[in-house]
């Protein structure tokens, strides 16, 4: 297994969108809720390379993308927080996210001076829900979703202090 961590300059752009599109393929409801916003970020990080280069990674298995992950520093000191954060379907289930998520961590903690990472994922996204458990970050709060409830339930809140991260 050769894991990589590559800057988003080194591909082509449309790869984040290929890769939300493969990794949230499990409930239509996604790609038709959040395809539009799905392309903006597309848009901006490759519009944006200086940003995208230091505000994320692909993370590459042998030479292929399997996933992403990215984060907005806006409100340092306070926080940072995750955005997209996605492995494909074919790599769900095989550590590769909670690698991933270790990596953002690792490098967010060495670089940025912010009190905590903060970051949202879906009630019914157990697998995101246990990755961020797993590597520390603890429950803050469920919330209403208004955008998709039907199908992804409601919103729920993590938060890891950085000054507690040991990787």
């Amino acid at each position: 297994m050769n894991i990589e961590f590559k800057k988003f300059s080194e591909f082509q752009r449309g790869l984040m969108v290929a890769l939300l599109k493969d990794a949230y393929s499990f409930e239509t409801g996604y790609e038709r809720d959040w395809l539009k916003e799905w392309i903006e970020a597309d848009n901006f990080f490759y519009n944006n390379l200086d940003i995208a280069d230091n505000c994320g990674f692909i993370t590459v298995l042998n030479n292929k993308p399997i996933g992403f992950i990215c984060w907005d520093p806006r409100n340092i000191p306070d926080f940072v927080e995750i955005g997209h954060n996605c492995i494909a379907s074919m790599y769900k289930g095989k550590k590769f996210g909670k690698i991933q998520l270790q990596e953002a961590i690792s490098r967010i903690s060495r670089s940025i001076d912010a009190g905590k990472i903060i970051v949202t994922t879906d009630e019914r996204l157990v697998a995101a829900q246990k990755n961020y458990e797993s590597v520390g970050f603890r429950l803050i709060k469920k919330r209403p979703n208004k955008i998709n409830p039907e199908y992804a339930g409601m919103l729920i809140d993590y938060e890891i202090p950085l000054r507690m991260v040991n990787y």
